[in-house]
């Protein structure tokens, strides 16, 4: 439905058709964009089942040897092997811009890199089990890292692609549909007003014209 507010000008009418070719191809860019965050979205979602999956697997492994740990050494021995950490670990995070979006890049680095820093504790009095243990949370920290990364990156996108989605039906059910109405309104009242300006010239012609001949 035209708005009854719009002025029916030719000055109107361009500006219109202006803003109408403007919109239709921020309309076109707009639904490109959503379309290729949804492919990534559905991508980053595979990836995260699999990384679920990938980070369960290892922290069932790494409990269970944990498990196996306590029930072959004392709590007191467990807690004491456990309490003075070797190795420090530092996080850093980037973003990545995917298709306007922010998404965070994490990373993290050791302050003591060898293999056998994992292990806080001697290996005199305490059992191969707890090894096994700390190895495979040490596998699965970089793993339950990439993990968040990647839970983060689709909450990103799904809100981007929600924000994108009501910009595309905006444009496409109100915005655009509401201009070409406009347009079609003010063409037609142009038309009516050359229609009208036509009759009234041929009117003032016929009047000079019969004055003319009484005249003589």
């Amino acid at each position: 439905m035209a708005s009854t507010t719009v002025s029916p000008t030719r000055m109107v009418l361009n500006s219109l058709k202006g803003k109408l070719k403007t919109a239709t191809r921020g309309h076109k860019l707009l639904k490109d964009k959503r379309d290729e965050l949804m492919r990534q979205f559905m991508e980053t979602i595979r990836l995260n089942k699999e990384l679920r999956l990938k980070v369960e697997q290892g922290l069932t492994e790494a409990f269970g040897a944990l498990t196996v740990a306590s029930a072959v050494m004392s709590p007191e021995l467990l807690e004491q092997a456990l309490l003075y950490p070797r190795q420090s670990v530092e996080l850093g995070v980037k973003t990545r811009n995917v298709m306007s979006v922010n998404v965070p890049q994490y990373s993290f680095s050791t302050k003591n890199a060898e293999d056998g820093e994992i292990y806080p504790y001697g290996f005199a009095q305490t059992s191969g089990e707890l090894d096994l243990a700390m190895e495979k949370l040490s596998q699965v920290f970089e793993d339950m890292l990439e993990l968040a990364q990647v839970e983060k990156s689709m909450q990103l996108m799904a809100e981007e692609i929600e924000k994108t989605r009501r910009r595309v039906n905006a444009l496409e059910y109100v915005m655009i549909p509401e201009m070409q109405e406009n347009i079609k309104y003010i063409s037609m009242k142009l038309e009516e007003n050359d229609q009208s300006t036509k009759v009234r010239l041929m009117k003032v012609k016929d009047m000079v014209l019969e004055q003319a001949h009484d005249f003589k």
